[in-house]
Protein backbone atom coordinates (compact mmCIF):
# COMPACT_ATOMS: atom_id res chain seq x y z
CA UNK A 1 0.00 0.00 0.00
CA UNK A 2 1.31 3.50 -0.71
CA UNK A 3 0.30 6.59 1.43
CA UNK A 4 1.40 9.54 -1.29
CA UNK A 5 1.53 12.95 0.57
CA UNK A 6 1.30 15.42 -2.25
CA UNK A 7 0.67 15.44 -5.97
CA UNK A 8 -0.63 18.81 -8.23
CA UNK A 9 -3.52 16.62 -10.40
CA UNK A 10 -5.35 19.43 -9.05
CA UNK A 11 -4.35 22.50 -10.28
CA UNK A 12 -3.73 20.80 -13.72
CA UNK A 13 -7.13 19.47 -14.10
CA UNK A 14 -7.99 23.32 -13.22
CA UNK A 15 -5.71 24.52 -15.97
CA UNK A 16 -7.85 22.39 -18.17
CA UNK A 17 -11.13 21.86 -16.77
CA UNK A 18 -12.78 20.39 -19.79
CA UNK A 19 -10.01 17.26 -20.06
CA UNK A 20 -10.79 13.98 -18.78
CA UNK A 21 -6.78 13.85 -18.39
CA UNK A 22 -7.42 12.08 -14.49
CA UNK A 23 -9.47 9.00 -16.61
CA UNK A 24 -6.71 8.43 -19.44
CA UNK A 25 -3.69 6.40 -18.87
CA UNK A 26 -0.92 8.93 -19.76
CA UNK A 27 -1.61 12.21 -19.88
CA UNK A 28 -0.81 13.31 -15.74
CA UNK A 29 1.83 11.44 -13.91
CA UNK A 30 -0.72 10.22 -11.47
CA UNK A 31 -4.60 8.96 -12.90
CA UNK A 32 -7.37 6.47 -12.11
CA UNK A 33 -6.00 3.50 -14.12
CA UNK A 34 -2.19 4.14 -12.56
CA UNK A 35 -3.63 4.30 -8.91
CA UNK A 36 -6.16 1.26 -9.35
CA UNK A 37 -3.16 -0.84 -10.94
CA UNK A 38 -0.70 0.24 -8.73
CA UNK A 39 -0.67 -0.02 -4.53
CA UNK A 40 -2.32 2.94 -4.32
CA UNK A 41 -4.16 3.36 -0.71
CA UNK A 42 -4.04 7.00 0.27
CA UNK A 43 -3.05 10.06 -2.36
CA UNK A 44 -3.24 13.26 -1.55
CA UNK A 45 -4.30 16.16 -3.72
CA UNK A 46 -3.10 19.77 -3.17
CA UNK A 47 -5.33 22.94 -3.92
CA UNK A 48 -2.30 24.98 -5.15
CA UNK A 49 -3.05 28.59 -6.51
CA UNK A 50 -1.09 29.69 -9.63
CA UNK A 51 0.84 32.53 -9.31
CA UNK A 52 -1.02 34.94 -11.63
CA UNK A 53 -4.24 34.94 -9.57
CA UNK A 54 -4.95 38.36 -7.89
CA UNK A 55 -6.39 38.83 -4.30
CA UNK A 56 -10.37 38.14 -5.46
CA UNK A 57 -9.95 35.16 -7.50
CA UNK A 58 -7.56 33.03 -4.79
CA UNK A 59 -10.54 31.42 -2.97
CA UNK A 60 -13.10 31.22 -5.78
CA UNK A 61 -10.04 29.25 -7.35
CA UNK A 62 -9.44 27.14 -3.91
CA UNK A 63 -13.49 26.31 -4.65
CA UNK A 64 -13.27 25.48 -7.90
CA UNK A 65 -10.37 23.02 -7.32
CA UNK A 66 -12.55 21.09 -4.27
CA UNK A 67 -15.27 21.33 -7.03
CA UNK A 68 -13.11 19.31 -9.70
CA UNK A 69 -11.66 17.04 -6.33
CA UNK A 70 -15.46 15.76 -6.51
CA UNK A 71 -16.57 15.88 -10.18
CA UNK A 72 -13.09 15.07 -11.84
CA UNK A 73 -11.55 12.74 -9.18
CA UNK A 74 -14.59 10.71 -6.98
CA UNK A 75 -17.73 10.72 -8.87
CA UNK A 76 -16.84 8.80 -11.96
CA UNK A 77 -14.58 7.11 -10.32
CA UNK A 78 -16.12 4.37 -7.78
CA UNK A 79 -13.00 3.25 -5.91
CA UNK A 80 -12.07 6.82 -5.17
CA UNK A 81 -13.24 7.49 -2.29
CA UNK A 82 -13.24 10.86 0.41
CA UNK A 83 -11.28 10.74 3.14
CA UNK A 84 -11.08 12.85 6.17
CA UNK A 85 -9.69 10.65 9.34
CA UNK A 86 -7.67 8.21 10.03
CA UNK A 87 -11.00 6.22 11.27
CA UNK A 88 -12.23 6.80 7.18
CA UNK A 89 -8.80 5.09 5.75
CA UNK A 90 -9.67 2.32 8.26
CA UNK A 91 -12.62 1.92 6.78
CA UNK A 92 -11.99 1.44 3.38
CA UNK A 93 -12.19 -1.87 1.39
CA UNK A 94 -10.02 -4.09 -0.38
CA UNK A 95 -8.99 -2.04 -4.07
CA UNK A 96 -10.78 1.18 -2.74
CA UNK A 97 -8.38 4.71 -2.71
CA UNK A 98 -8.89 7.18 0.32
CA UNK A 99 -8.30 10.24 -1.54
CA UNK A 100 -7.70 13.54 0.58
CA UNK A 101 -7.61 17.27 -0.01
CA UNK A 102 -4.33 19.84 1.30
CA UNK A 103 -3.77 23.06 0.68
CA UNK A 104 -0.61 24.43 -0.36
CA UNK A 105 0.25 28.12 0.41
CA UNK A 106 -2.50 30.12 2.45
CA UNK A 107 -3.07 32.60 -0.55
CA UNK A 108 -6.85 30.80 -1.21
CA UNK A 109 -7.42 32.19 2.65
CA UNK A 110 -6.68 35.62 1.82
CA UNK A 111 -6.04 36.96 5.36
CA UNK A 112 -9.44 35.59 6.29
CA UNK A 113 -9.52 32.88 8.82
CA UNK A 114 -13.44 32.30 7.83
CA UNK A 115 -12.18 31.10 4.52
CA UNK A 116 -9.39 29.00 6.35
CA UNK A 117 -12.44 27.35 8.36
CA UNK A 118 -14.77 26.88 4.99
CA UNK A 119 -11.85 24.77 3.48
CA UNK A 120 -11.70 22.43 6.37
CA UNK A 121 -15.16 22.12 6.44
CA UNK A 122 -14.69 21.41 2.73
CA UNK A 123 -12.48 18.40 3.75
CA UNK A 124 -9.09 19.84 3.79
CA UNK A 125 -6.81 18.23 6.59
CA UNK A 126 -3.02 19.64 5.84
CA UNK A 127 -2.19 23.24 4.80
CA UNK A 128 0.96 24.22 3.71
CA UNK A 129 1.55 27.83 4.89
CA UNK A 130 3.60 29.19 1.81
CA UNK A 131 4.76 27.77 -1.84
CA UNK A 132 8.83 29.51 -2.39
CA UNK A 133 7.68 33.40 -1.85
CA UNK A 134 6.82 35.22 0.73
CA UNK A 135 2.78 35.76 1.59
CA UNK A 136 0.79 36.49 4.86
CA UNK A 137 1.48 34.15 7.00
CA UNK A 138 5.43 33.66 6.68
CA UNK A 139 8.30 33.43 4.26
CA UNK A 140 8.95 30.86 1.54
CA UNK A 141 12.01 28.78 1.27
CA UNK A 142 13.27 31.26 -2.11
CA UNK A 143 11.83 34.54 -0.16
CA UNK A 144 15.68 36.66 -0.35
CA UNK A 145 14.32 38.12 3.53
CA UNK A 146 13.84 34.91 5.28
CA UNK A 147 11.50 36.28 7.71
CA UNK A 148 9.89 33.79 10.34
CA UNK A 149 5.62 33.77 10.95
CA UNK A 150 4.06 36.43 10.91
CA UNK A 151 0.83 37.27 13.60
CA UNK A 152 -1.56 35.97 10.86
CA UNK A 153 0.70 32.69 10.60
CA UNK A 154 0.10 32.23 14.00
CA UNK A 155 -3.16 32.47 14.00
CA UNK A 156 -3.02 29.78 11.69
CA UNK A 157 -1.15 27.10 13.22
CA UNK A 158 -3.44 27.41 16.30
CA UNK A 159 -6.62 26.87 13.98
CA UNK A 160 -4.59 24.25 12.99
CA UNK A 161 -3.39 22.56 16.17
CA UNK A 162 -7.32 23.07 17.80
CA UNK A 163 -8.96 21.31 14.63
CA UNK A 164 -6.25 18.59 14.81
CA UNK A 165 -4.72 19.49 11.03
CA UNK A 166 -1.45 19.13 9.81
CA UNK A 167 0.43 22.41 9.48
CA UNK A 168 3.60 21.44 6.42
CA UNK A 169 6.83 22.63 7.01
CA UNK A 170 7.65 21.83 3.17
CA UNK A 171 8.22 25.37 1.28
CA UNK A 172 9.01 27.69 4.43
CA UNK A 173 12.21 29.55 5.07
CA UNK A 174 14.28 28.23 7.79
CA UNK A 175 13.52 30.83 10.26
CA UNK A 176 9.44 30.09 9.29
CA UNK A 177 10.44 26.33 10.00
CA UNK A 178 11.56 26.57 13.37
CA UNK A 179 8.63 29.22 14.35
CA UNK A 180 6.32 26.17 13.05
CA UNK A 181 8.17 23.56 15.15
CA UNK A 182 8.21 25.59 18.50
CA UNK A 183 4.20 26.60 18.35
CA UNK A 184 2.30 23.52 15.73
CA UNK A 185 1.37 20.11 17.58
CA UNK A 186 1.00 18.16 14.22
CA UNK A 187 3.56 19.15 12.06
CA UNK A 188 5.11 17.28 9.04
CA UNK A 189 7.07 18.25 5.95
CA UNK A 190 4.78 16.67 3.14
CA UNK A 191 7.67 16.94 0.66
CA UNK A 192 11.18 18.03 1.50
CA UNK A 193 14.48 16.11 0.74
CA UNK A 194 18.12 16.26 2.67
CA UNK A 195 19.83 19.37 1.97
CA UNK A 196 23.54 17.72 3.16
CA UNK A 197 23.54 15.65 0.03
CA UNK A 198 21.41 18.33 -2.22
CA UNK A 199 21.83 21.92 -0.95
CA UNK A 200 18.36 22.88 -2.42
CA UNK A 201 16.54 25.68 -0.51
CA UNK A 202 13.96 23.48 -0.47
CA UNK A 203 15.30 20.62 1.50
CA UNK A 204 15.42 20.47 4.98
CA UNK A 205 18.80 20.49 6.92
CA UNK A 206 19.91 17.88 9.12
CA UNK A 207 19.03 19.45 12.24
CA UNK A 208 15.14 20.34 10.78
CA UNK A 209 15.34 16.47 10.05
CA UNK A 210 16.35 15.62 13.89
CA UNK A 211 13.83 18.08 15.41
CA UNK A 212 11.04 16.36 12.90
CA UNK A 213 11.39 13.49 14.47
CA UNK A 214 11.59 14.87 17.69
CA UNK A 215 7.83 15.80 16.87
CA UNK A 216 7.03 12.53 16.05
CA UNK A 217 6.11 13.83 12.71
CA UNK A 218 7.30 12.27 9.12
CA UNK A 219 9.02 13.80 6.24
CA UNK A 220 7.48 13.05 2.36
CA UNK A 221 10.90 12.40 0.01
CA UNK A 222 10.16 13.98 -2.77
CA UNK A 223 10.97 12.84 -6.34
CA UNK A 224 11.89 16.30 -7.98
CA UNK A 225 15.09 15.83 -9.39
CA UNK A 226 16.47 19.37 -8.54
CA UNK A 227 16.45 18.36 -5.01
CA UNK A 228 17.42 14.90 -5.06
CA UNK A 229 21.42 15.85 -6.71
CA UNK A 230 23.05 18.65 -8.35
CA UNK A 231 23.49 17.15 -11.49
CA UNK A 232 19.97 17.91 -12.78
CA UNK A 233 19.19 14.27 -13.58
CA UNK A 234 18.34 11.79 -10.94
CA UNK A 235 17.99 8.14 -10.69
CA UNK A 236 16.27 5.92 -8.05
CA UNK A 237 19.15 5.23 -6.50
CA UNK A 238 19.23 8.70 -5.51
CA UNK A 239 15.91 8.89 -4.33
CA UNK A 240 17.27 5.97 -1.69
CA UNK A 241 20.38 7.59 -0.52
CA UNK A 242 18.09 10.33 0.78
CA UNK A 243 15.85 7.69 2.70
CA UNK A 244 19.15 6.30 3.91
CA UNK A 245 20.49 9.67 5.61
CA UNK A 246 16.97 10.20 7.29
CA UNK A 247 17.39 6.29 8.43
CA UNK A 248 20.71 7.07 9.54
CA UNK A 249 19.56 10.58 11.83
CA UNK A 250 16.95 8.06 13.60
CA UNK A 251 13.95 8.62 11.11
CA UNK A 252 13.82 4.98 10.03
CA UNK A 253 9.69 5.71 11.25
CA UNK A 254 9.44 9.27 10.08
CA UNK A 255 9.73 8.77 6.36
CA UNK A 256 7.49 8.54 3.72
CA UNK A 257 7.31 9.80 0.25
CA UNK A 258 5.49 12.82 -1.67
CA UNK A 259 5.90 12.74 -4.97
CA UNK A 260 4.89 16.04 -6.41
CA UNK A 261 3.89 14.47 -9.31
CA UNK A 262 1.77 16.52 -11.70
CA UNK A 263 3.91 19.60 -10.49
CA UNK A 264 6.81 18.75 -11.80
CA UNK A 265 8.32 18.50 -15.53
CA UNK A 266 11.21 16.76 -15.19
CA UNK A 267 11.19 13.62 -13.64
CA UNK A 268 13.11 10.71 -11.99
CA UNK A 269 14.69 8.30 -14.79
CA UNK A 270 12.50 5.05 -13.93
CA UNK A 271 9.93 6.98 -11.95
CA UNK A 272 8.10 8.95 -14.11
CA UNK A 273 4.74 8.37 -13.34
CA UNK A 274 2.74 6.41 -10.18
CA UNK A 275 3.31 3.35 -12.10
CA UNK A 276 6.78 3.36 -11.67
CA UNK A 277 6.19 3.08 -7.83
CA UNK A 278 7.11 -0.71 -8.61
CA UNK A 279 10.43 0.04 -9.42
CA UNK A 280 10.69 2.07 -6.56
CA UNK A 281 9.14 -0.65 -4.20
CA UNK A 282 12.15 -3.23 -5.89
CA UNK A 283 14.61 -1.21 -5.25
CA UNK A 284 13.93 -0.66 -1.88
CA UNK A 285 13.51 -4.16 -1.27
CA UNK A 286 16.58 -4.48 -2.09
CA UNK A 287 18.25 -2.37 0.91
CA UNK A 288 15.12 -3.20 3.42
CA UNK A 289 13.41 -5.22 4.93
CA UNK A 290 9.23 -5.96 4.24
CA UNK A 291 8.52 -4.64 7.55
CA UNK A 292 10.78 -1.24 6.79
CA UNK A 293 9.85 -0.83 3.13
CA UNK A 294 5.84 -0.94 4.45
CA UNK A 295 6.84 1.80 6.83
CA UNK A 296 8.06 4.26 4.17
CA UNK A 297 5.34 3.32 2.26
CA UNK A 298 2.31 3.84 4.34
CA UNK A 299 2.78 3.28 7.83
CA UNK A 300 4.68 6.32 8.82
CA UNK A 301 2.33 8.93 7.24
CA UNK A 302 -0.60 7.01 8.27
CA UNK A 303 -0.09 6.89 11.79
CA UNK A 304 0.77 10.23 12.25
CA UNK A 305 -2.84 11.34 10.67
CA UNK A 306 -4.11 12.68 14.11
CA UNK A 307 -7.45 10.70 15.45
Amino acid sequence: MIFDAHCDVLMKLYLEPGSGAFQSKGSLHITYPQLIQSSSKIQLFAIYIPSYLKPGQRFQAALEMVNLFHNKILKPNPKMKFVTSKKDIEHLSEGEIGAMLTLEGIEAVEEDLTKLEILYRLGVRSVGLTWNWANAAADGALEPRGGGLTNFGEDIVSFLNEKRLWTDVSHLCEKAFWDVMDSAEYPIASHSNVYSICPNPRNLKNDQIEALIKKNSVMGITFVPPFLNKKGTAEISDVVRHIEHVCSLGGEDHVGFGSDFDGITETVQGLSSYIHYDNLINTLQRYYSEKQVRKFLFQNFFKRLPD
